[in-house]
């Protein structure tokens, strides 16, 4: 799918096909972004190695191996080296991301509170740490710590000033049973046939995401068509969530095995329709509808009687300029309404209904025709 051009002109990128949109770049995070276009990212999401510093061999009470994060990539010399890594990847991420653009960042006790501090310092706008508490989480075997349960993800803005980001609230709303979403998600992690498995069924990856966290980080802060980038790309999870939900992706590793795995499984990503990936938009969002764009329409005739909300004790005229009249007083749906009540203030939409087939329908209804069609 092609970038949204009106975004893209914002960003000041001139041309959509110099971006390598839905494929890996093969090498190192830092020179990858470097390379690309300044603010061509709508958002980046980043899991960047943990700098775990695990001593030794980690064994279950029966003595058998715990196949733990070991891998060459998550291993620094020092907590300064860490902070070197981590400062420049940021900065990078800085030049590819959008003006409007925002970042997330996940991680452990390990890292992520060197990392939250350098993000500040690099002028970032900490929006929230949202805690992803593991509802499967593995148990410590060792008995000498409470059992790490749970990880955090920084969500930030490019800049303090910023004036605009996304955030779909009523999104997250919807997909919490019309409760506001908090900052602390139930999720498993990533099990069973989720789990990518190599030729020798075993992890392909060692620290692959679930696919529920990436839907839900994408469902918050993106819209469809706009480019995330993972710079520690992986085994593909941000691209197949980005694929499904009908997101662009720009993905970084330094490992081909781990490339190889991740377009397999890609490919193999049906993305969902159009009307299904459509974003519930907040109220603030929609489009400002004039009552007397539903006369203009013919929606509402002049002369059509309005009711109050539960019945005919409460009645106006509908005029030919928007307004309502009474016995004693004309002026607009929610002035009228709250007159006729003797209160200070109404809500004209709600309150005021019309008659269709003998049942009393609110005014607000025709108002939702008209979005939907101007949408």
């Amino acid at each position: 799918m092609p970038v949204k051009k009106t975004a893209q002109a914002v960003a000041g990128v001139e041309n959509d096909s110099a971006l390598p949109l839905n494929q890996i770049i093969h090498g190192e995070c830092v020179s990858a972004m470097k390379s690309l276009p300044a603010g061509c990212a709508d958002i980046v999401f980043a899991d960047p190695p943990y700098n775990l510093q695990l001593e030794g061999e980690l064994r279950r009470p029966n003595n058998s191996k715990v196949d733990a994060v070991d891998d060459a990539w998550d291993q620094f010399a020092s907590n300064e080296d860490y902070d070197r890594f981590t400062r420049d990847w940021l900065q990078a991420a800085r030049h590819v991301l959008k003006d409007n653009g925002a970042i997330w960042v996940i991680g452990s006790y390990h890292n992520i509170f060197r990392v939250g501090a350098i993000m500040q310092d690099l002028g970032f706008w900490i929006m929230n740490d949202v805690i992803w508490r593991k509802t499967n989480p593995m148990p410590n075997f060792r008995g000498r710590r409470f059992t790490n349960a749970h990880e955090t993800l920084i969500w930030a803005t490019k800049s303090r000033d910023q004036k605009s980001y996304t955030f779909n609230y009523e999104a997250m709303k919807a997909l919490n049973e019309d409760l506001q979403m908090r900052s602390d998600w139930n999720l498993p992690i990533c099990s069973g046939n989720e789990r990518l498995k190599d030729e020798k069924g075993e992890k392909a990856h060692s620290t692959q995401k679930p696919e529920a966290l990436l839907h839900r980080v994408l469902l918050a802060s993106t819209n469809p068509g706009d480019v995330v980038l993972d710079p520690f790309f992986g085994s593909g999870t941000t691209g197949a969530m980005a694929k499904r939900l009908r997101r662009n992706f720009i993905g970084i590793d330094r490992d081909g095995d781990y490339i190889r795995h991740a377009r397999r499984r890609i490919a193999a990503v049906t993305p969902f329709e159009d009307e299904a990936v459509a974003v519930t938009r907040s109220k603030r969002s929609e489009p400002r509808i004039p009552f007397g764009t539903l006369v203009e329409r013919g929606l509402l005739t002049p002369g059509t009687i309005l009711m109050g909300a539960g019945g005919r004790r409460y009645q106006a005229k509908v005029r030919a300029d928007g307004t309502l009249v009474t016995g004693d007083a004309t002026g607009s749906i929610h002035r009228i309404g709250a007159h006729v009540q003797g209160l200070d203030a109404c809500n004209g939409w709600t309150f005021w209904h019309f008659e269709s087939q003998g049942t009393l329908v609110p005014i607000d209804w025709l108002r939702q025709r008209v979005r939907a069609e101007l949408s």
